[in-house]
């Protein structure tokens, strides 16, 4: 039997990092206190439930339109034009499983193989992996770590080459806890419109900053809604991870070539999952309020603690859920520190190195997947191994 088992060589390493060791540890007993995974710890809104329940009694339980409930991308237009400044149409968004597939989906319409894809340097490492499937190459540019991780456009104007089909990029930034600026964007819009590039834009946290920063979509910068894909999901803001609601807004020719994508990888998104969504959307904002301030009592936590630690310089995030401490003056790897963390913690962190070259030397710290007792408890028993190093 013939296996492509070549397609799957750039996959080797790219799970779920830490969570995969730390999940045979607690199967084994230990009280692993779980900061890897980049999952909220809330439950989801009440109205949000109680919406998907009505809907299953009211029996939408059958196939449902392709490119998604018609009234929750009604919804969702009205959201990109008013809050992210994006004129967008129903026709203009596809609903999917989450991020991830709308990702995947645009990898498989959009990269031929042997086609370069820009990212930042550190990135997400589901994006390259999904890159690499499609017979793709990732190419990367470092994003100034010693100016608050700046996006560089000159650094990313360097990189570009003939085979570049397209720029990837996640605002707000996992793991780095950035908010780019407008003026970071509009550098990233000018060498996509020189050198005629799609953007694809990961903006799952817009929801979640602190401290009076704002998130940007690119798209509302101009010349660049006829050139970007922006991905979403109901994910974080909403406390949905489990639910794999997700959507795709950007030309309609585009997400026209997207939907030929998904409608054969899934025909069409839970139907009454949707009706959870569109409540989302409609329904009153205050419970996100309430878990982003939550979250950022959780960073402040978080980061203090850490910076207690001699060594280690844990600069505030300016949104997601995650912390990215620089570590290196504690002379280990950040693989070896990840899994000391974990064998003597019991504490589950992501290596800094999973994320990129630049990230050697960090670990990544999710404040946002564990209640506020258990993240105090975390950090105590952080702080008393590495006290001891």
């Amino acid at each position: 039997m013939k296996w492509p088992a070549r397609r799957m060589e750039s996959q080797k390493g790219k799970g779920f990092g830490m969570f995969e060791i730390a999940a045979r540890l607690e199967a084994d007993g230990a009280d692993i206190i779980h900061l890897e995974f980049g999952r909220p710890s809330f439950d989801t809104p009440i109205h949000i439930k109680e919406a998907t329940k009505k809907a299953l009694d009211d029996g939408v339980v059958h196939y449902g339109d392709i490119s998604g409930d018609i009234e929750l991308r009604e919804s969702l237009a009205k959201k990109l034009t008013e809050f992210n400044g994006v004129d967008t149409s129903p026709d203009q968004i596809l609903i999917t499983n989450g991020l991830t597939q709308a990702s995947m989906a645009v990898f498989e319409a959009g990269v031929d193989p042997g086609d370069e894809v820009v990212m930042t340097d550190p990135f997400y490492p589901q994006h390259p992996a999904k890159v690499g499937l499609v017979g793709g190459e990732t190419v990367t540019f470092p994003l100034a770590k010693e100016e608050n991780w700046r996006l560089d456009g000159a650094a990313l104007e360097e990189i570009v080459s003939e085979k570049t089909s397209m720029i990837c990029l996640i605002n707000p930034a996992n793991p780095v806890g950035r908010v780019f600026t407008p003026e970071e964007l509009s550098e990233v819009a000018r060498v996509a419109i020189e050198k005629d590039l799609l953007v694809v834009t990961d903006e799952v946290y817009e929801y979640i900053t602190f401290d009076g920063n704002r998130h940007v979509s690119i798209a509302s910068l101009p010349g660049m809604a006829e050139r970007t894909l922006s991905l979403f999901a109901f994910t974080k803001a909403y406390a949905m991870d489990g639910w794999r609601m997700g959507y795709a807004a950007g030309p309609e020719h585009l997400i026209a070539d997207l939907r030929k994508v998904t409608m054969n990888q899934s025909t069409h998104p839970n139907v009454f999952a949707q009706k959870g969504a569109l409540a989302a959307v409609l329904g009153p904002h205050e419970p996100v309020d309430e878990m982003v301030a939550e979250d950022k009592r959780r960073r402040d936590l978080l980061c203090s603690g850490l910076n207690e630690i001699d060594g280690v310089d844990c600069p505030t995030p300016e949104a997601t859920i995650y912390a990215f401490p620089d570590m290196g003056d504690l002379g280990m790897t950040s693989n070896e520190l990840a899994k000391l963390i974990l064998a003597e913690a019991h504490v589950a962190v992501e290596s800094g190195a999973f994320y990129g070259r630049q990230g050697e030397g960090h670990l990544r710290i999710c404040f946002g997947s564990e209640p506020y007792e258990r993240l105090e408890e975390a950090v105590d028993r952080i702080q008393g191994v590495l006290e001891r190093l």
